[in-house]
């Protein structure tokens, strides 16, 4: 074979490889297994993250440092635990949600913003009955917002409930926060109402929960869709079990969900990855959940916003350059 030939194959093949890059996706080069707690497989995401990329929805749990007020806390969930996920999924900042075993401690989560730095943001779970000061040290820990897990399920023990959302929203709003909505579907329903009366700005957990296999029918999808329409509305691309029959790898039926919130405005959202996966016997391959965004938002722009921009404005980083 001539040397022009051999010359013209490597030019080609490096037309491709910058093609992928281009996307935001890669598969010429090995990159690095790494094994991380709470998360099946090792291998990285055929998915880049862009620079500054962020994971707006994790826990963390410190049982012997932080011991929780009910069971439920995931073992190996520390920060430093959540560092190897950061290594292996390429995203640099995060958002740390209070979860539900630790009530409205939110100790470990403000000990975890410190630990992470200024790449690292939190959201509390508190009561209405929550004083200005100690309002005044969860913003100064670099919290940006308050959840609200309201169980449908009686023997689930929830932090908080129904009628605490609308006078937290009330008093969050005066700092710029958020209230995070963690309700399932049918319970979104059941209060319509109420969402027009909040005067802060909503984020919806896991896609609100929009259950399988009715998916977008469901008149959840409608609300939510609504309110995102009026501007002061985010929604959360995350995968829970039970917004999802069809399961790995595919996640074909929650696919279709996300995609048609990303078509419908995607200044309105951001990703997470749910790690540890709280409640979940089999852990999934974080890897393949970071690689829907791919099919979620195909255009690499799109994914930036979702994963850099818009986290910058919900929670208050520095803008990228």
């Amino acid at each position: 074979m001539s040397d022009g030939r051999i010359g013209r194959r490597a030019f080609l093949q490096g037309a491709g490889f910058a093609a992928l890059s281009a996307t935001g996706i890669a598969h010429s080069q090995p990159r690095a297994q790494n094994a991380v707690p709470n998360s099946s497989g090792t291998e990285p995401p055929k998915l880049r993250a862009p620079a500054n990329a962020c994971d707006c929805h994790h826990h963390v749990f410190d049982a012997g440092r932080f011991p929780p007020a009910q069971p439920g806390v995931e073992p190996n969930a520390r920060v430093a635990e959540y560092r190897l996920l950061q290594r292996r999924i390429g995203t640099t900042r995060d958002v740390i949600v209070t979860h539900r075993a630790y009530f409205t401690d939110n100790r470990v989560t403000l000990d975890a913003i410190a630990q992470l730095g200024g790449n690292a943001r939190g959201v509390a779970v508190i009561h209405p009955t929550v004083t200005d000061a100690d309002l005044d040290t969860l913003a100064r820990g670099g919290i940006r917002g308050v959840r609200l897990s309201v169980a449908a399920n009686r023997t689930i023990a929830a932090p908080t409930t129904i009628d605490m959302i609308e006078p937290l929203s009330k008093r969050v709003n005066a700092l710029g926060w958020h209230v995070q909505i963690n309700m399932d579907a049918d319970q979104i329903v059941a209060a319509e109402d109420l969402w027009a009366r909040l005067p802060s700005a909503i984020v919806f957990d896991h896609m609100g929960h929009i259950p399988q296999p009715v998916g977008m029918k469901h008149p959840a999808f409608t609300i939510i869709r609504r309110l995102v329409d009026k501007g002061r509305t985010w929604v959360k691309l995350s995968v829970t079990p039970d917004i999802t029959k069809n399961g790995p790898p595919t996640y074909a039926d929650v696919t279709k969900v996300a995609q048609a919130y990303v078509r419908a405005a995607p200044e309105r959202m951001v990703w997470g990855s749910n790690w540890p996966h709280p409640n979940e016997a089999r852990k999934p391959d974080d890897a393949v959940l970071f690689d829907l965004l791919a099919q979620w938002a195909p255009s690499a722009a799109t994914r930036h916003r979702i994963l850099v921009e818009n986290p910058e404005i919900l929670y208050g980083f520095g803008t990228s350059g």
